[in-house]
């Protein structure tokens, strides 16, 4: 099993989320339940030793994809560990955002 890390972007990807879907249905257990199972999937990633995911060298050369609702996790494997760079909406642009240097902070 590899170990799970989050990259700052993604934490604050899963806190925009929460909020936002917290808005939506004006009730946090709904948006917390959903960052959970978010949180999940991205633990499945780390659970087992095969390659998952679509790799996306069009946004950057280790990067990979997979999706999960109407989001997508943005992740890379890095010596042992399983990075969550990002999760995001499906319907973001993600040529530009992995185009911005900051995403990657």
């Amino acid at each position: 099993m590899r170990r799970l890390i989050y990259r700052s972007s993604a934490r604050e990807d899963l806190g925009e989320i929460l909020g936002y879907i917290t808005r939506e249905t004006r009730d946090r257990k709904v948006g917390a339940a959903f960052v959970a199972k978010l949180r999940a999937q991205c633990e499945k990633l780390s659970q087992l030793d095969a390659t998952l995911g679509t790799a996306r060298p069009e946004l950057l050369p280790d990067i990979r994809s997979t999706p999960y609702q109407n989001y997508v996790i943005y992740f890379r494997y890095v010596a042992g560990t399983v990075e969550i760079v990002n999760i995001l909406s499906a319907s973001r642009d993600v040529d530009a955002l992995f185009g911005d240097s900051t995403a990657q902070n």
